[in-house]
């Protein structure tokens, strides 16, 4: 294997990781989002559910760390990966413009990357 597959490798898991994050915080913020109207469609006093919408916004906070901490991966691996000599990999969809719809939905309005393509730059020759 070598510097580059693993990269790519890398590169792949990086992004399910992102993705998975970015996916989590969109559930979490919808149900955080449902509970108060949840609470007074039910006709329930204000008290009722507060633990849970508590829990629910500790939640959206682990969350929102747990995304700064991959970011922060993702520049660190980002770094090596250029002191190595490999150019920038991109996996996933790249949204851009005239780019198919990212995952998750959005705009687009062309065939963009799909989840599982690579782009890649190969390294600089010596």
């Amino acid at each position: 294997m070598n510097r580059l597959s693993v990269g790519e490798a890398l590169a792949a898991r990086l992004y399910a990781a992102e993705s998975a994050i970015d996916q989590a915080l969109i559930e979490t913020a919808t149900l955080a989002a449902a509970l108060p109207a949840a609470r007074a469609n039910a006709w329930l006093s204000a008290v009722t559910g507060q633990n849970a919408f508590a829990g629910t916004a500790g939640a959206i906070s682990a969350l929102s760390d747990a995304r700064a901490h991959i970011v922060q991966t993702h520049k660190t691996l980002t770094a090596v990966a250029r002191k190595l000599g490999l150019d920038t990999l991109a996996v996933g969809p790249v949204d851009k413009p005239g780019d198919g719809e990212p995952i998750g939905g959005g705009g687009g309005d062309g065939d963009g990357a799909g989840p599982d393509m690579v782009n890649k730059s190969l390294p600089l020759a010596s």
